[in-house]
Formats: structure tokens, sequence, C-alpha cells
């Protein structure tokens, strides 16, 4: 198994290794439209647009990708559990990213179950950009440059071109989430992977969140969470 959690922290921007860095200048001196969104947040930032990308990529390099999403996973979960058993919703602390206690369900120890987790949360993120279908051919094209400056191994582009080249597939991210928990960050991750600004990308997370099981209540503590937090 390739590293995949590096690969998460390159595709939300975080990682800043001198390679990957010389590929983002590269393509900020010679991509036009593409490199403002590329060098703001890697792929994410592409996919999302520099403003949105920025943020994203700025909290990544703080906490790493897997912790981020893992966090405000957990911080979402546990705000709604909390305002289920109070019985009212409690404001949301801006800006605050727990880090997920030991046996929370929001760390994964074991290294190679990390790394498929990871593999899947970045599934997820490809899955929702694909999902109002505005990724075509000459898109696919501009986002394959992009993954060729990043200094990825070829495992890692083999994964990225894979998944951007496969149909939209629901049930292989549903087969690939164990617990509850994971839902909730397969979820998160696919939050952050796009503006939600069309009915298409709407129809998709509703129907994503149906699948893995997430209650009404708990999908609305996720969004407003995330809004509050970094997204």
């Amino acid at each position: 198994m390739f590293d995949a959690q590096a690969l998460l922290n390159q595709f939300l921007g975080a990682n800043s290794n001198d390679k990957i860095q010389k590929g983002k200048d590269y393509l900020a001196k010679n991509s036009g439209g593409l490199a403002s969104g590329a060098a703001a947040g890697g792929l994410a930032g592409y996919l999302l647009g520099s403003k949105k990308g920025k943020k994203i990529a700025k909290k990544a390099a703080t906490y790493g990708g897997m912790a981020l999403v893992a966090g405000l996973a957990y911080k979402a979960y546990t705000g709604y559990q909390q305002n289920k058993q109070m019985g009212s919703a409690s404001p949301v602390e801006p800006e605050a990213i727990p880090e997920p206690p030991m046996h929370s369900g929001f760390r994964i120890e074991d290294q190679s179950e990390s790394d498929n987790f990871c593999a899947t949360l970045v599934s997820a993120m490809i899955a929702a950009a694909k999902a109002d279908g505005h990724i075509d051919s000459a898109e696919h094209q501009a986002i394959f440059a992009k993954i060729e400056e990043l200094g990825l191994d070829n495992d890692q582009k083999a994964f990225l071109f894979d998944q951007l080249n496969r149909p939209l597939d629901i049930d292989s991210l549903v087969a690939a989430t164990a617990t509850k928990e994971q839902a909730v960050e397969v979820y998160v991750a696919s939050i952050m992977a796009i503006e939600i600004d069309s009915p298409a990308e709407k129809a998709y997370l509703s129907m994503l969140a149906a699948r893995l099981d997430l209650e009404e209540e708990l999908v609305d503590h996720i969004h407003s969470t995330l809004s509050e937090t970094v997204v």
C-alpha cells in the first residue's frame, strides 16, 4: 500500500516539501487559471478555488490531513451527541479543532488500517468533486497536469488517475466505512471537497448521507460545525 496519509496531505495542500513546492512554483508561473487554486491548496485547492483551498490548506498544514478530517468529525459527532442529551443546541466554538482521544473511534492506531482509510477519504473527496459533472475531458487534462507536477510516486498517481476516471460509486465508499465514526469522517471529507453550490452536489450529499446511515440532525450538525470551523 502506498503512503495514503502523505497523499491526503498533498491533496489538501498540507505537504510543503521542496519537490512539491517547486511544482507549485512552476504552475504559478506557467499555467494560468490552474495555478491559483492549485498552489493555494493542492488538488483540493484547484477543485475548490483559491479562497476555500487556502483556508483548508492552512488548517491541513497545521493539523495534518488525517488529523484535520478526524478532528472535525469528532467535534461534529460529539457536539451532536451532547445536543441530543441536553435537548438544545450549544454554540459551536469557531476555529477549535480537537484531537480525538484514544479509543474514540476517530483514531486508527494500526498503520495499515490508517493507510486504507486515508485512501478512502481521498476517494470520497474526488467522488464529491465529480458529483456535479463539471469535470469534463479538459478539466481531467488540467488535473492530470497538476498531479504530474506534485512529485507524487507512481502508485499515488495511479490511484488518483483511477479515482478520477472511474464512474461515481457510492457503494464502494459505504463498503469502506466499518463504523459510524468512519461514516462521519467520509461525509466530512466529502463536504471539504466541494462548495455545495449546485443541485447535483446537494443531491449527491443527501444520497451519501442516507447510504452512510447518518441521521438528519447529525448531518445538519456536521454542516454547521464545518461552516463555523473551517469551510
